[in-house]
């Protein structure tokens, strides 16, 4: 079993930057693709960014250039720092692991940017 426990949610104004973290532990063998996902109230939950195990990383259209996916192997810790926040931004904040061809999920953060 993975655990995988999120911090670093809350609210913020327009403009603003907020950083998640997001701890994995547990039956975690090497480096593992992880990522992070939103949903906001009535939407589709939504991939936000993703690090491979090379250290590649995908993102959003909707948040390139303001958000910085990273992690820290040692720690099986993965980042988003996010910059710039607007309030469409709001959501639910997931962190995901994949390994041994399933996908875990953590149990979410709440951002809330305020206009």
């Amino acid at each position: 079993q993975v655990q995988l426990v999120e911090s670093g949610g809350g609210l913020v104004q327009a403009g603003g930057s907020l950083r998640l973290s997001c701890a994995a532990s547990g039956s975690i063998f090497g480096i593992n693709p992880m990522g992070w996902y939103r949903q906001a109230p009535g939407k589709q939950r939504e991939l936000v960014a993703r690090i491979r195990t090379s250290g590649g990383t995908t993102y959003a259209d909707s948040v390139k250039g303001r958000f910085t996916i990273s992690r820290d192997n040692a720690k099986n810790t993965v980042y988003l720092q996010m910059d710039s926040l607007k309030p469409e931004d709001t959501a639910v904040y997931y962190c995901t692991l994949s390994t041994n061809g399933r996908d875990y999920w953590g149990q979410g953060t709440q951002v809330t940017v305020s206009s």
